[in-house]
């Protein structure tokens, strides 16, 4: 049978055609009338993208680059930070927060799980400038409570900066930006939006841009308030990824157009969906006998999943790439080998998860070799799932396609 490619994978995330479309062709030069227009529509946009009434900025970099522009631009060598980490990225925020001279405190969760915001309150020092933190945690499928810890910062009286990265996190959770109290929140052009890396967008409060004044760590393509003087003129400080803008431009108009032209509900519909393809997927794996890897807190972005004991999680990843050109993650760090991750985030529907749970039935009958494995029975309970969420009438009696 032919093969048709297909990315399962939290980043890149299938391209919106739309965007691809915009992209080809974006031949304009970025010193001009009509890429300001763009430009300025496509900040405009973020803002109700991301939820918030704050300015945000767009930067040609990816969604690291944005991290690091946080840190530099809130913080001065010798402040003190708390970084909350339960996988790689968790980590990636340790690391820049030291490069850039941070005293820092960590509160640490196991791969797989997310922390207790008693450790975070027991954590939080007087002289704590920012905490640190993912809304999703890529490396293993965990959802942490960016709004737990954002009312424990309130209760607290810290007056420590929450800075959130959320590029998993937007489009695939429902996040109250300014509601909350979150003073940076981060996304990125691969996830979500639906179009390639190379952009990074955040947005700050006012508290974080009053930490901004007083930062004394060295910038310079990074410095933030350079970028919001151009960004009010309609212009980056340098360089623009131009086809990048146009695309991400076309991207928002779809996603407005899911929501019957309004962005914000286009966003929630967006969050909805990814939500609704991670719990067929999870109740699809349980189906098949395999175990969640972040059961207690599973995020929409990605579904992690142990490979079967003894079975290196890399062969069901190359099998299901090999068979069935369908494109799923290894785990990362001290996870690789243990499990593999399908994503939800973006593009990626119904009919695509379907087929996904398919080719894993496929794989689990010739490679895993579940006992009791049964065609079917994943679907079955993908389907009832699916069902009950969309709220159809008949769902599907676990066994009936292998009855067919």
């Amino acid at each position: 049978m032919i093969r048709k490619t297909r990315l399962f994978t939290p980043g890149p995330t299938p391209l919106l055609p739309a965007a691809q479309f915009a992209m080809a062709a974006a031949d304009i030069h970025h010193r001009t009338v009509e890429f300001r227009a763009l430009y300025q529509r496509v900040l405009d946009q973020l803002k109700e993208f991301v939820g918030t009434r704050q300015d945000v900025l767009l930067m040609a970099c990816s969604g690291t680059g944005a991290m690091e522009a946080s840190v530099s631009n809130l913080t001065s060598p010798g402040d003190r930070v708390l970084v909350l980490s339960a996988g790689k990225f968790g980590e990636r925020w340790r690391d820049i927060a030291k490069a850039f001279g941070c005293q820092v405190d960590v509160v640490n969760a196991p791969y797989g799980e997310t922390f207790l915001l008693d450790d975070v309150r027991n954590a939080l020092k007087p002289d704590t400038r920012a905490v640190l933190m993912q809304a999703t945690e890529t490396s293993t499928g965990v959802r942490h409570d960016v709004e737990g810890v954002a009312e424990l910062l309130k209760e607290s009286k810290s007056g420590a900066l929450l800075v959130v990265d959320a590029i998993t996190g937007l489009g695939t959770t429902h996040l109250d930006v300014d509601g909350w109290g979150v003073d940076v929140i981060i996304g990125g052009s691969q996830k979500a939006v639906m179009i390639p890396p190379g952009l990074a967008y955040l947005s700050l409060s006012d508290r974080a841009w009053a930490a901004v004044e007083t930062s004394k760590s060295p910038r310079y393509y990074f410095d933030l308030r350079k970028e919001r003087k151009n960004a009010q003129k309609g212009e980056s400080s340098y360089t623009p990824a131009v086809a990048l803008v146009a695309a991400l431009g076309a991207s928002l108009d779809f996603i407005a157009s899911q929501g019957g032209g309004d962005l914000a509900a286009g966003r929630k519909a967006l969050v909805e969906n990814a939500e609704t393809c991670a719990a067929m997927t999870r109740a699809a794996v349980e189906a098949l006998g395999l175990k969640l890897f972040a059961p207690e807190s599973p995020a929409a972005a990605a579904t992690a999943v142990y490979a079967p004991e003894g079975l290196d999680s890399g062969v069901i990843v190359k099998d299901l790439k090999t068979r069935f050109a369908a494109i799923v993650t290894n785990g990362q760090g001290e996870m690789k080998g243990k499990i593999f991750r399908i994503a939800h985030i973006g593009l990626f529907d119904y009919m695509d998860t379907i087929a996904l749970i398919g080719a894993l039935e496929q794989v689990a009958a010739s490679t895993l070799k579940i006992p009791g494995f049964e065609f079917g029975k994943a679907l079955a309970a993908a389907q009832n799932v699916y069902a009950e969420r969309t709220g159809a009438k008949k769902p599907v009696a676990e066994g009936a396609l292998a009855a067919r």
